[in-house]
């Protein structure tokens, strides 16, 4: 039987016999995890393994948003603190390339981390390029202020992901750096012209199109479609994303729960798949919102099926030999000793 087109979230460190029944009957796409499903190592990995369970699906995709600084929801004592992206610039300023090995380096550590409890797709690399004047939700999220930059750091950082066996997700397409606003809590408007967003904000993107999974912004480009953000735009998903980026992989929404959205959950997710996401995530655990974002998102199936099918055929049989412990010993001495894990 097909599954829902949807990754959803539970509300604790294990499921609730509710929980479990509906994701037995609904059969989402995948799920995601947050701080508040996270205690320890073990806790985890039963987590991950039960969710799979539910589904019937070994493969089914774990996803979570470790990214470093004031994003990482597998945090200490268990678990290593990371940088924010940012934190990267200050690494040997004139030697883009070894720059580029410590990105790297990161996140084959964060994959590490990430397979040894079961999640198998990190939303990371952030592709988006922070404009002056912007809301700090972006902030020292983003590798740098150039596209170039945001690039070449994004790059690395999905090769280290998968080097260690996990799936990257980039976000937040079509790029959400040059908005106002921060839309968790409202809907961003942006209004730069259509060539200034090519030359900038989309610009990491088409250099990274060829990865397998992307996120969505909940922002409004007022020059593409004056009414509706990217996760509900048909003309930015169709005339931005898949045309003019080049991106052919699958495609999921931001967090439909996120206020920059109105209407029910029905609604939204409804509106994301007519749009042309792939799959829409919900993250809040809220059970009731769930059954009504399965209802809107319908069955995985079609083009969006075989895009999923794709991506995760792009995970990994085996991962890159790896010394975890000089891996760290190195990552700490890029900084100074002052992330000693």
């Amino acid at each position: 039987m097909t599954g829902a087109a949807c990754i959803l979230g539970c509300s604790g460190p294990s499921l609730t016999k509710a929980e479990d029944a509906f994701f037995r009957q609904a059969r989402p796409w995948g799920f995601i995890l947050f701080a508040r499903n996270v205690e320890e190592p073990g806790q985890v990995r039963s987590l991950t393994q039960r969710l799979r369970e539910t589904v019937g699906r070994a493969d089914a995709p774990v996803l979570v948003d470790q990214e470093g600084g004031r994003v990482q929801r597998l945090g200490p004592p268990h678990w290593p603190r990371y940088p924010a992206a940012r934190a990267y610039a200050g690494i040997a300023p004139h030697d883009p390339f070894l720059r580029a090995a410590i990105v790297r380096l990161g996140a084959r550590l964060m994959a590490h981390d990430l397979a040894e409890v079961g999640i198998t797709a990190n939303c990371l690399p952030v592709l988006d390029v922070p404009d002056p004047g912007a809301h700090a939700v972006i902030g020292d999220r983003a590798y740098g202020e150039t596209p170039d930059e945001v690039g070449m750091l994004g790059r690395a950082a999905a090769e280290g992901l998968v080097a260690g066996g996990v799936l990257p997700v980039m976000k937040h397409i079509p790029g959400h750096g040059r908005a106002r606003a921060d839309s968790h809590d409202t809907l961003p408007v942006v209004d730069a012209t259509t060539d200034d967003l090519d030359t900038r904000d989309f610009a990491p993107f088409r250099a990274l199109s060829d990865l397998p999974m992307a996120m969505t912004a909940h922002v409004v480009y007022a020059a593409i479609d004056a009414r509706r953000p990217a996760t509900t735009s048909r003309a930015v998903v169709q005339t931005v994303i898949r045309r003019r980026i080049g991106f052919d992989g699958l495609l999921m929404s931001d967090d439909l729960s996120m206020r920059a959205l109105l209407g029910g959950m029905v609604d939204r997710a409804r509106a994301a798949r007519r749009a042309g996401c792939d799959v829409v995530l919900h993250c809040n655990g809220d059970l009731g919102e769930m059954r009504a974002v399965v209802e809107g998102a319908g069955p995985l199936v079609g083009r969006s099926a075989r895009r999923a099918q794709a991506a995760m055929a792009r995970r990994p049989r085996s991962v890159e030999p790896f010394d975890v412990a000089a891996g760290r010993a190195r990552f700490a001495a890029a900084f100074d000793g002052r992330l000693a894990a």
